[in-house]
């Protein structure tokens, strides 16, 4: 049996997706053809919209509808915490317990060599342009890159590269810049954005010297 031109694209477009095998794509595929065609070109507008309805913050890098984006530019904020993610996933996965009141840095993405991606690739160096600029204001530094073996080797550079940097500025009088880890509550090889509320909660309140 030939399979229509159109069911055929959807198919492999969907394929194409993150964690989607060609059995998953199938079945959505053809789970959508019973679908009104109202429904049909709603979802299509939503994805036809997604890139033209959100912006990436210029200050942190995080996704929303606003350039600086609702955290960077909420007062209330403490401006003083930024707490470094691998995705902007990770920051909405934070942000529902509400306990953490400092602000981000996505980094969109994590070291690895394996698959040709270094510190250049990522956000890495506008985290450290944004330290140099604000170190005076600045006191903590989290690092809450995912406790893989590509998120550990992330959080080691940045730290390394920040400690570097804030001991020139100690010798020049300045106070040290505090590095931490997210520490007890999150096991190694899980992602941030799977993780529950208490776990994250934990994660933040038992974060560790770095």
């Amino acid at each position: 049996m030939k399979i229509p031109k159109a069911i055929q694209n959807l198919i492999e477009s969907f394929e194409k997706l993150p964690g989607i095998g060609s059995k998953t794509a199938q079945r959505l595929t053809f789970y959508l053809l019973h679908v009104p065609q109202g429904e049909l070109d709603s979802f299509s507008n939503s994805i036809q919209n997604l890139k033209k309805g959100t912006i990436i913050c210029s200050i942190c890098f995080s996704v929303d509808e606003s350039d600086p984006c609702s955290i960077c530019a909420n007062r209330e904020r403490n401006k003083s915490i930024i707490c470094v993610v691998e995705e902007p996933l990770d920051v909405l996965a934070l942000e529902k317990n509400g306990k953490y009141k400092g602000i981000y840095h996505v980094l969109h993405g994590r070291i690895d060599p394996l698959s040709n991606i270094g510190p250049d690739e990522i956000r890495i160096n506008q985290l450290l342009e944004r330290i140099r600029g604000n170190q005076s204001a600045i006191s903590e530094i989290i690092l809450a890159t995912n406790p893989t073996m590509e998120g550990e080797a992330t959080a080691m550079y940045i730290s390394k590269q920040i400690k570097t940097s804030s001991s020139a500025k100690a010798s020049e009088g300045q106070a040290k810049l505090k590095i931490t880890r997210i520490g007890r509550g999150l096991p190694t090889g899980a992602d941030i954005e799977y993780a529950d509320e208490l776990t994250l909660q934990r994660a933040m309140e038992g974060r560790q010297d770095y």
